[in-house]
């Protein structure tokens, strides 16, 4: 069984003891906006990662491939938690390309001994304005054909993977699955064998209670991106201030462990009664502070509180 895998539901509070702290490298090298802070050679962030005592990574801008990037990963006592897999779409469903993109991430993913695929839609487009407030009744919206087409295509990719890497859904603000309604509508179409990635930052941007949401959707819980969210900007970018997905980012809606909206505790708590032991992985898409020393405090936060859920 791989570490970061958990394939029966342990004991509350077992899991979580023991599960893996990553981290996503996107606050060093932002994969989307390219310009928001001078590039960061793979071999600097690694080391940082590893320096920070995070047990893996999510791959990221600027990595090598294949067998280089298993020897610099080996070398600084790391693993690859995951790779993030962006699938084109629009309002009529996926795009064309949507199920070759998957399955070459999905190759390219086990080939890196990577534990997780972690699939999510493509940002911007339609929806793009809509983010932090799709919920709103003139939202533009997926019908259920589409919902059921990409549940079906993850339990393709989970029947393909086998053994070799787990594959997870991330429900993303500014894309067609953001709000909790459409989770809900997505997490009914599958079996378990595909699972979601609750991202908690993406999750209060969309409207949701991510402890609750912890509660709710359980075993399907395959994977976790602990994020924090920036109450004022979160509030510019619904009140229409802030126009865009991409702007909130700039403005840097996604803050800081412990530093806004999310209830830490509450998810840690309820991940330990799941009996959660998965990949915890500490995600800022942007920051103020230098990206090393964001990192480290996401981490010590995220120390802080497990210390504090695991105590009787």
């Amino acid at each position: 069984m791989m570490p970061g895998r958990t394939d029966t539901p342990t004991a509350a509070g077992v899991g979580l003891a023991t599960a893996p702290i990553g981290v996503v490298p996107i606050v060093w090298n932002n994969v989307d906006l390219l310009d928001l802070a001078p590039p960061v050679s793979a071999d600097v962030v690694l080391d940082e990662i590893a320096r920070l005592g995070f047990a893996g990574c999510q791959f990221g801008r600027g990595f090598p491939e294949g067998a280089e990037l298993r020897r610099a990963l080996a070398t600084r006592g790391l693993v690859l938690a995951e790779r993030y897999c962006e699938l084109p779409s629009d309002d009529g469903g996926l795009g064309i390309s949507a199920r070759r993109t998957a399955f070459d991430l999905l190759e390219q993913t086990i080939a890196d001994a990577g534990e997780v695929l972690c699939v999510a839609l493509s940002v911007g487009g339609e929806r793009d304005a809509w983010a932090g407030r799709a919920t709103e009744a003139d939202a533009p919206r997926w019908q259920a054909t589409s919902f059921a087409e990409l549940a079906e295509l993850l339990a393709e990719l989970a029947e393909a993977a086998g053994e070799a890497c787990r594959i997870t859904f991330h429900p993303h603000a500014g894309t067609w699955v953001e709000t909790p309604d459409e989770v809900d509508r997505l997490a009914a179409g599958l079996d378990g064998t595909a699972g979601l990635c609750l991202d908690v930052g993406h999750f209060l941007v969309g409207g949701g209670d991510p402890a609750s949401a912890v509660a709710q959707y359980g075993p399907l819980i395959h994977h976790v991106h602990l994020k924090d969210v920036d109450g004022a900007v979160l509030a510019r970018l619904r009140g229409g201030e802030i126009a865009s997905f991409a702007d909130a980012i700039r403005a840097r809606l996604f803050t800081e462990l412990g530093n806004g909206l999310l209830d830490l505790r509450g998810v840690l708590a309820q991940l330990g009664e799941i009996g959660y032991g998965g990949w915890l992985m500490v995600e800022q898409d942007s920051s103020w502070l230098a990206p090393a020393e964001a990192a480290a405090v996401g981490r010590r936060v995220l120390a802080f509180a497990l210390a504090e859920v695991r105590t009787p």
